[in-house]
């Protein structure tokens, strides 16, 4: 038979490991269009004509993946740092032959996405896939600067420019 004194430990436990267990959860889903928010690609914020205003975009590496294994050749793997002003704005774009990665190392920053139904919060530490069927733009409506990591595969066959967004 157990005794009682053990009780109040094992409610603390508890209420430790639901505790943990919400704060993963909610990291998780930082960052990302609400479930119920969700809308088919065209179906959410609508695409706009602003240019890239305050963004200063530095490809820090890049690797060219046809000389690599898989053999992706016109590919490049990169990485890039984009610093975001505020009031900057990074324009209108699609990521339906380019998948990518936003890590948002400094800041808090809104994404407008096609396929979400209301503005997207970013801050500091959240991740952001950008898979087929994401199109976005995103601004800095704060007055502290931005800073995302981008880690994207690009289609270099085109001859676009490298700072694409």
């Amino acid at each position: 038979m157990q005794s009682h004194s053990n009780q109040p430990s094992r409610l603390a436990l508890t209420a430790i490991v639901a505790g943990v267990m919400t704060v993963f959860a909610a990291a998780a889903n930082a960052g990302e269009c609400p479930a119920d928010k969700k809308v088919a690609d065209g179906q959410g914020q609508k695409m706009v004509t602003h240019g890239a205003k305050g963004v200063v975009d530095k490809v820090r590496s890049a690797t060219d993946l046809g000389k690599e294994a898989p053999a992706l050749q016109g590919r490049l793997f990169r990485l890039r740092q984009l610093d975001i002003e505020p009031g900057g704005i990074v324009p209108w774009h699609s990521h339906g032959e380019r998948p990518a990665q936003i890590y948002v190392v400094k800041g808090t920053i809104v994404e407008y996405a096609s396929n979400c139904a209301v503005p997207i919060v970013h801050n500091t530490g959240d991740i952001s896939p950008e898979r087929r069927g994401t199109s976005h733009w995103w601004q800095n409506n704060t007055s502290e600067p931005v800073v995302l990591i981008s880690v994207d595969i690009f289609d270099d066959r085109a001859n676009q420019d490298k700072q694409v967004m």
